[in-house]
């Protein structure tokens, strides 16, 4: 019981994060992140971070460069 009151009051101090505003805002966040992981060697971390790097790349289709 005591456990759940301990989340509650973690939960209901903790501040919500604003989404970023844009997808060009949330790249450069985790860009930022992965830097980070990799100067203190957490390369699990980093690898993650790679993924989730690859995955917000926007990606455009021009049919003129498909000729």
């Amino acid at each position: 019981m005591l456990s759940l009151k301990l989340s509650r009051a973690l939960a209901q101090g903790r501040a919500v994060r604003p989404e970023p505003p844009s997808r060009a805002a949330l790249l450069a966040m985790l860009l930022r992140k992965r830097a980070a992981a990799h100067n203190v060697g957490a390369e699990e971390l980093e690898a993650l971070l790679r993924d989730q790097i690859r995955w917000s790349l926007p990606i455009e289709r021009n049919p003129a460069s498909a000729e």
